[in-house]
């Protein structure tokens, strides 16, 4: 099994810099490179072993904090395990933090995060693969949009409001897209009605994106986060090996 090497760092953005997490082989050899968009807890132990993980694997792994613009992460304290009533407390206390991320910010530090891995010595050359949990399920369909040609692959797994009315809903993105994308979706997800499975299957369809939806049966949004109460173990693997597979794929 592969050495990993993970290590905290800082990324230079148009506001500041963002505390991130890099995982990667530890031969410093370069790797395909992965970017992460996290859910809205952020960057915590649960999530640094997933992208030790990818590292194993054979990948270079950045994990960014998403609300850098409010500190380091957590920029909330979080407790050890996140159940119902926990998660509601959370999310109050992390509205003004989801709110100062408008879509325009979002874009401006993915194109920060690519500008890192591309001139960081263990990322090899060429696109690199996005994958998104939860909210970052729609940054990392933005972000493919916005640049597509430094992505190659996209994948998103409980994604939430993902094709709404909104004008920056993530669904537009579509025709600007040339990576491939998989979608991992929670199964009776209310962040997701069929509805809206629908129309961003619609979207990518008509713009020719090359895709698979898949809706995993009996999980609940949030089944990766093995440190809340939606795990869920046979929804966690199965997601892993669609994402390797892709990622096989792609590299």
């Amino acid at each position: 099994m592969t050495d990993v090497a993970g290590t905290g760092v800082q990324v230079p953005t148009g506001d500041g810099t963002a505390d991130a997490y890099l995982a990667r082989p530890a031969d410093g050899a370069p790797r395909p490179a992965v970017l992460c968009f996290t859910d809205a807890f952020g960057v915590r132990p649960t999530v640094r072993e997933a992208a030790d993980g990818l590292a194993r694997a054979g990948y270079t792994v950045l994990v960014p904090n998403l609300f850098h613009r409010r500190g380091p992460a957590p920029v909330v304290e979080l407790p050890g395990f996140i159940d119902g009533e926990a998660r509601g407390q959370l999310f109050r206390l992390l509205r003004p933090a989801l709110q100062e991320l408008t879509p325009e910010r979002a874009t401006a530090d993915a194109g920060a995060y690519l500008r890192y891995l591309a001139e960081l010595p263990e990322a090899a050359d060429g696109p690199v693969a996005l994958v998104g949990y939860c909210m970052g399920a729609g940054l990392a369909l933005r972000a493919a949009g916005a640049f597509p040609d430094r992505v190659a692959a996209v994948a998103g797994f409980h994604g939430g409001r993902l094709a709404t009315d909104d004008p920056h809903s993530p669904h537009l993105a579509a025709p600007r897209i040339t990576a491939e994308v998989y979608l991992g979706h929670a199964d009776e997800d209310p962040s997701l009605p069929p509805e809206q499975i629908e129309r961003l299957e619609r979207a990518l369809t008509d713009a020719g994106v090359r895709h698979r939806c898949e809706v995993y049966q009996g999980a609940a949004h949030g089944y990766t986060q093995s440190d809340t109460a939606s795990y869920d173990e046979k929804a966690d693997e199965r997601h892993r090996a669609a994402l390797l597979n892709l990622l096989d794929r792609t590299f």
